[in-house]
């Protein structure tokens, strides 16, 4: 982690990442999510690494929603290709 550029970091470890573990003027994408206590906690310690690296996304609120975005884009696109997949096996042969 100490030489990355971007780090994208998925572990399941709540604060696992501090500012010890990267580099100055990293970019971090944090995905992971642990609930301790109704608390969310990243896998990244936020204000731990806040002032060392150059971007990163927030737990809650970093790509959680990007996540739900692809998700119904995805049941869209799915919606369209079973609609036209029926109306296919419906048009008889010629």
């Amino acid at each position: 982690m100490r030489r990355a550029d971007i780090l994208v970091v998925a572990v399941g470890k709540p604060n696992f990442v501090t500012k010890e573990k990267i580099k100055d003027g990293v970019i971090i994408i944090d995905v992971g999510q642990s609930r301790i206590n109704d608390k969310l906690y990243g896998d990244v310690d936020f204000n731990d690494v806040i002032e060392k690296c150059g971007s990163i996304t927030p737990t809650p609120g970093g790509v959680g929603p990007l996540t739900v975005a692809f998700l119904l884009q995805n049941t869209f696109i799915a919606y369209r290709k079973s609609i036209k997949a029926a109306k296919h096996a419906n048009t008889p042969a010629t």
